[in-house]
């Protein structure tokens, strides 16, 4: 069995890549760049996970028309990324505008190009008020149109399985299959040493504090 997985490099992908190989699939890795700020790192470290799962590299495609929309404070360098204290989790401006369902679309054509059966993405419970593409509900149309929009003889599965997870349930997870999370990065606005005070800092920093263990990456504040 094939599955395409995106891989951000970020902790809940690389959990998820895991995650899809403990399920018995061999991983297509696909790794999307959008202009956000921090796009190097994440591919390095998408890069590096591959090499550690023992997949292919990953098919890394280029996004930068969201750069060209902005909106965003992770494509837009005019717009400062906020520090979580800051940011409101109704309408944080680290979201990028349907950015998930150009992810699917492309993960779609590649799993159907390639004959793979599975789709992994890692949307998260934390994220569905400031990220409406990472609700439950966008999931769930998205399998439809998978569904509509596909001609392959064995349906295409879209599996999110941390929909109804948080952060420290996921980082328990990939505890249990062993992800190396020091070849992962979370921040939104560094590429050196992780800000550690950007939402994504926050909520990663949290998780590992709640599990009782320390985060491998390095930064510059721990709030």
């Amino acid at each position: 069995m094939k599955a395409v997985c995106l891989l951000s490099g970020g902790m809940d992908s690389a959990t998820l890549a895991y995650y899809a190989r403990d399920m018995g699939y061999a991983l297509l890795p696909l790794h999307i760049r959008y202009g956000q700020r921090t796009e190097s790192k994440e591919l390095g470290c998408a890069r590096r996970l591959a090499a550690r799962l023992d997949a292919e590299p990953p098919v890394v495609i280029s996004l930068d028309y969201f750069r060209v929309f902005g909106a965003s404070s992770l494509t837009d360098p005019e717009m400062a990324v906020e520090r979580h204290e800051d940011a409101s989790p109704q309408h944080p401006t680290t979201y990028v505008p349907f950015r998930n369902a150009n992810l699917l679309a492309i993960a779609t054509s590649f799993a159907e190009a390639r004959g793979a059966e599975a789709i992994f993405i890692g949307v998260q419970a934390g994220d569905y008020a400031g990220y409406p593409d990472c609700r439950p509900e966008f999931i769930e149309a998205f399998r439809k149109v998978i569904d509509l929009g596909t001609m392959t003889d064995t349906p295409i599965r879209l599996f999110a399985p941390f929909v109804g997870m948080n952060k420290t349930e996921i980082l328990r997870t990939g505890f249990a299959l062993d992800v190396p999370y020091e070849e992962t990065w979370s921040c939104y606005g560094e590429e050196e040493l992780a800000c550690g005070t950007c939402s994504s800092c926050h909520y990663r920093l949290e998780a590992f504090a709640e599990t009782g263990r320390p985060d491998p990456i390095q930064y510059q504040e721990r709030q």
